[in-house]
């Protein structure tokens, strides 16, 4: 049966001049329905035939089961049997809860929208984007940081959507904002989240975010598994920035990117009219959640240590997010431990550190430190061998001495 504002468009539509058939393409329905509504002149009641009710005086039995086992009616039908004695056809049962399948799919698709007052959440996500960055095309991972209240972004470009990135971008949002939220709503990344039953909605958070988030006082909280609508303010903000700031721009480096990106936020994104709230992020942000943040004077960054175990290769390096690191070469074949923390790569063995190396942005690099090969036979032999003087070149007369003078020289012929 069609609702009344789908009859409203079907007489709208002939009166445009539009066909049955055509008008019932457009509507999804039969053109025989199309017919009855058109005679009718409107829309009318379903007249039934008046066939009993199998459940009649069980809807509310039929309707609780139902919910319970999720939209199953076979399971209803089995439950009905085993319990009320009644026997039916799966098919009956079907047409028996029709109306309340169409009630669950409503309630799936569903999405209310809510608006959080301020200073209550701020909303993360990671989009991908290619650009060019000199002369390489060049994957970028796009760090987006919305609040949920005024709408203000922070953008920030990494090379990797690791945890160390997920964390260093929260920590230059709470920086640009000048506070922190009350929550903070992420995705369900590996990096972050341990576990998340689908069913239960309980929520396993990664150690270190829940040591992150102590440290500056927030509170985590992940979206539904499969429901990014539940994180609608960010997931726009990712596909704004995406297509707005990044789209057909080229970069001479990676810290014109950055720059751009600072500037399009400050200039663009923070002045721009906002659809939903009518006005711009930075001048609800400034009257109103501003003061609503809590503030981050006295908080120092997170120390972002990042553990790993590797194992030494026959050419005395380690390989670290595909670039490789020297350490000494008497550890060739053992496993080692690698601590990153800021800039610098430090790594170590049986409790004693080896090597410590600045840590490289880019792929497939070699860090080589030369003392790390000292002893080594045959290492940095070209340099040795450079030094070593090259002897006179022995002329032509002396080639050709006479064999008499080499006679008197030994005392007598051979």
């Amino acid at each position: 049966m069609q609702t009344p504002d789908e009859v409203a468009a079907m007489l709208r539509l002939k009166a445009l001049g539009w066909g049955v058939r055509r008008i019932a393409g457009e509507l999804g329905c039969s053109h025989m329905t199309v017919r009855r509504y058109l005679s009718e002149g409107g829309w009318v009641a379903y007249r039934g035939r008046g066939r009993p009710r199998t459940l009649s005086g069980l809807e509310e039995w039929v309707a609780e089961r139902f919910r319970r086992h999720a939209g199953n009616a076979d399971v209803v039908r089995q439950e009905l049997e085993r319990e009320k004695g009644i026997r039916l056809t799966l098919r009956t049962v079907e047409r028996e809860v029709r109306h309340l399948r169409r009630e669950l799919e409503s309630e799936a698709r569903a999405t209310i929208r809510f608006e959080t007052p301020p200073g209550k959440q701020l909303q993360i996500d990671f989009g991908e984007r290619r650009a060019m960055i000199g002369d390489e095309n060049v994957k970028v991972y796009l760090f987006v940081a919305t609040l949920g209240y005024s709408r203000r972004l922070y953008v920030r470009p990494f090379r990797n959507e690791r945890q160390e990135s997920w964390f260093a971008g929260v920590e230059g949002a709470f920086r640009h904002f000048g506070g922190v939220t009350e929550e903070v709503l992420l995705d369900n990344d590996r990096g972050l989240v341990a576990r998340h039953d689908r069913v239960t909605r309980e929520v396993e958070f990664n150690a270190r975010l829940h040591a992150f988030a102590k440290h500056w006082g927030f509170r985590p909280r992940a979206c539904a598994p499969y429901r990014a609508r539940t994180k609608g303010k960010d997931e726009r903000g990712v596909g704004y920035v995406k297509k707005n700031a990044i789209a057909g721009r080229q970069f001479e480096s990676w810290s014109a990117l950055e720059a751009h990106l600072d500037g399009w936020t400050r200039e663009v994104a923070d002045q721009r009219v906002h659809g939903t709230t009518g006005e711009a992020p930075i001048e609800r942000f400034q009257r109103a959640e501003a003061g609503a943040l809590r503030s981050i004077t006295e908080v120092r960054p997170f120390e972002m240590a990042r553990e790993l175990v590797r194992k030494v290769q026959a050419d005395c390096v380690i390989e670290v997010d595909s670039n490789a690191y020297s350490v000494p070469w008497r550890l060739i074949g053992e496993t080692v431990r690698v601590v990153i923390a800021g800039d610098l790569l430090r790594i170590s063995h049986a409790g004693r550190e080896v090597a410590v190396h600045h840590r490289r942005t880019g792929r497939f690099e070699r860090v080589v430190d030369p003392v790390h090969f000292d002893g080594v036979v045959g290492f940095g032999s070209k340099a040795r061998l450079a030094t070593v003087p090259t002897p006179e070149p022995i002329g032509a007369d002396e080639l050709l001495r006479p064999l008499l003078e080499y006679e008197r020289l030994v005392g007598g012929c051979w």
